[in-house]
């Protein structure tokens, strides 16, 4: 068997090696596109967005007369191959190219094509039987077909993001219940406030980063709307009456999503807005995950010289010169996570804005960025989780004694004495070093019943009628 085989297009006629499903325009890819080091046959859920898109295609081009059954069948069969994660490796392009995502396209095109003949029996590059351009990429331009991919794609990317933040959330919560009659000093621009628990404050954590999941299912929704029919430029040149809602009843079919073709075509062959909200959400996931990492590395600083209320598991030793220092090496990770994928949210808008015309040609940055995003939260959530949050532990006696030993619990006496009363006895406390409770009791204010009542850890984090539980009107 030959090492090579011939194939020509516009550019002339090129060797590609015989083994190889993908063909001559893939081979071009190739040679021009050394850029990220990242290849597409990295990224499974990106191939298998390429196969149900040509899926639909398939569908649409069989009920109109574009293919024959035999062509579609073949076709089909090809794809499932590579929705199973079957050949995978022979798309090895750059995905970062130029082109709007030409090359992948054909990529992909070519790939079906070849696997389509070799099950109907034919040998690689036949393409007068099954042609990577006039069947698999019938009724098609790179301009909806690519575009459709990265949307299917990026949808199977959410389903697979959502179980690891969800299980981010439940550990979360895990903690909440665990600290929830720890009682520690709340803070405000980093000065101490009043008291509440530490479960709170995990609780919290968990409550907004569920807010912004369901802000993210909602950007979510956004990829099942798609633009396949318009072809070029929207108009629809190329395919036959009644292809796109054949194509979108096969989308539907094969994936059981509640997939629409969009109301413009011409709009949505050139908008970015579903790319431009969904990273824009991860990025405001991201900065809600490093105020929480941040906050984790404070409450855990010390152990002696911090604030030392946390316990973090000790992962590996801090210094190549400071003997038995640790370090926050687990929130520090998903801090930097954070960071890129907040730099790919830039990336993703200065690629939107420089869309000229009817088409945005800067797509496959956005679809790097996209994916890589997503597969660098997944990590960084499950690395928080597994490796931190689930063995974070509470110092009770350090947070016991900052909040005795804290300004803040004056706050309480504020209904019950008043503001300036209290202000007074704030200050005395800050001038002398001594303790509130103490002062308060000297210039009897109070009496040392009432106080306990006052300061007890229950009374202090949730609204409570002071004058009226201690039987004062």
């Amino acid at each position: 068997m030959a090492d090579f085989r011939k194939e020509s297009d516009l550019l002339g006629e090129r060797e590609v090696p015989a083994t190889a499903y993908y063909g001559v325009q893939t081979l071009r890819a190739m040679e021009n596109f050394h850029i990220s080091g990242r290849l597409l046959s990295e990224y499974p859920n990106f191939i298998k967005g390429l196969a149900i898109t040509k899926i639909g295609a398939a569908v649409g081009n069989l009920a109109t007369g574009m293919i024959n059954k035999e062509q579609h069948d073949a076709i089909i069969w090809a794809c499932e191959q590579l929705l199973e994660g079957k050949y995978h490796d022979q798309f090895p392009i750059d995905m970062i190219q130029g082109g709007a995502g030409t090359s992948t396209n054909m990529n992909a095109n070519e790939v079906i094509a070849n696997l389509a003949l070799e099950h109907m029996g034919k040998a690689r590059a036949e393409y007068k039987i099954v042609s990577p351009n006039d069947h698999v990429n019938g009724s098609q331009s790179t301009n909806d077909a690519y575009p459709c991919a990265i949307h299917m794609g990026m949808y199977l990317e959410h389903l697979e993001l959502v179980p690891h933040i969800n299980a981010l959330i439940a550990s979360l919560e895990a903690k909440a219940e665990e600290f929830k009659n720890i009682v520690k000093m709340g803070r405000t621009q980093l000065q101490d406030a009043v008291p509440m628990t530490l479960g709170q404050t995990f609780g919290g954590f968990a409550a907004s980063l569920k807010g912004d999941l369901k802000v993210l299912e909602a950007a979510a929704e956004e990829w099942l709307t798609v633009n396949m029919g318009a072809t070029a430029i929207g108009t629809g040149i190329c395919s036959k009456p009644g292809y796109s809602a054949k194509c979108i009843e096969g989308l539907r079919a094969k994936t059981g999503w509640d997939i629409k073709l969009a109301e413009n075509l011409i709009e949505a062959t050139s908008a970015t807005a579903p790319y431009v909200q969904y990273s824009s959400v991860l990025r405001r996931f991201c900065l809600r995950i490093n105020k929480i990492c941040n906050d984790l590395r404070l409450m855990g600083s010390g152990p002696r010289c911090g604030l030392g209320e946390l316990r973090l598991p000790e992962r590996q030793p801090g210094s190549s010169i400071m003997p038995g220092k640790v370090n926050p090496v687990i929130p520090e990770v998903m801090n930097q996570v954070a960071y890129k994928i907040i730099g790919n949210d830039l990336t993703v808008a200065w690629a939107a804005d420089n869309g000229q015309l009817e088409l945005n040609v800067m797509e496959p940055v956005i679809a790097y960025s996209l994916f890589e995003s997503v597969h660098l939260l997944m990590n960084g959530v499950d690395t928080l989780r597994t490796l931190c949050i689930d063995g974070i532990q509470a110092n009770v006696e350090r947070c016991a004694e900052l909040v005795n030993g804290s300004i803040g619990i004056v706050t309480n006496l504020n209904p019950v004495i008043g503001y300036k009363a209290s202000t007074k006895i704030a200050r005395e406390a800050t001038l002398t070093g001594r303790g509130v409770a103490e002062i308060a009791l000297e210039q009897g204010v109070v009496t040392k019943e009432e106080l306990d009542i006052i300061l007890s850890p229950e009374n202090m984090i949730e609204p409570v009628d002071m004058p009226a539980k201690i039987g004062r009107k």
